[in-house]
């Protein structure tokens, strides 16, 4: 049974900087990607980043250049550094594993920005 284990996040100001992360239960080279996914109130649940195996990112429109997302392989550890923090990217953050056709979800991390 894989668990994905996320810590991180909270409340910060706009402008501010938080880093979510995300433990697996096993090494995370068994997933072929992973991701960070994003819901705010009333919205649908949104990509926000993803990492494959060989490090390949890509990074919804709206985070590009403020959000990095990072692998360490050691720790079976991925990381979302999210900088200059808007108002906007308030919600519950979602971390993804992915290993077809096996899917994994964490418990979620709420992320609130303030004006």
């Amino acid at each position: 049974q894989v668990q994905l284990v996320e810590s991180g996040g909270g409340l910060v100001q706009a402008g501010g900087s938080l880093r979510l992360s995300c433990a697996a239960s096993g090494s995370i080279f068994n997933f072929n990607a992973m991701g960070w996914y994003r819901q705010a109130p009333g919205k649908q649940r949104e990509l926000v980043a993803a990492i494959t195996s060989g490090g390949s990112t890509n990074y919804a429109y709206s985070v590009k250049g403020r959000f990095t997302i990072s692998r360490d392989n050691a720790k079976n550890t991925v990381y979302l550094q999210m900088n200059s923090l808007k108002p906007e990217d308030t919600a519950n953050y979602y971390c993804n594993a992915r290993h077809p056709p096996f899917e994994y979800w964490g418990q979620g991390r709420l992320v609130t920005v303030g004006e």
